[in-house]
């Protein structure tokens, strides 16, 4: 059985409009192919990733932020010890593919 090496990902606040999740992970972590119901606001506090989409790839710095389109395909690749914050809709859900 292969076990999943992926970041962790945690509802750390909910408002009446938003959710607030914390992502945290190790380099060499990967979040396999997902999208979210409704877009999304990354705000990285630490480290760096690769965001991969199907029109190109995008790196995520300390102090960067980035908005995801609603239904649209990434992979996050953990390139340095990451920690970040997404903020979307509450009834927003992440579908893995």
């Amino acid at each position: 059985m292969k076990v999943m090496n992926k970041p962790q990902i945690k509802i750390s606040s909910v408002g009446s409009t938003f959710k607030i999740l914390q992502i945290k992970g190790v380099s060499g972590m990967t979040m396999p192919p997902h999208y979210s119901t409704k877009e999304a606001v990354i705000l990285v506090e630490k480290g760096q990733a690769l965001l991969k989409m199907p029109e190109g790839d995008h790196i995520l710095n300390k102090g960067t932020s980035f908005i995801i389109p609603a239904g649209k395909e990434h992979t996050l690749i953990i390139q340095k010890d990451f920690k970040a914050r997404a903020i979307m809709a509450v009834d927003s859900e992440i579908n893995f593919i």
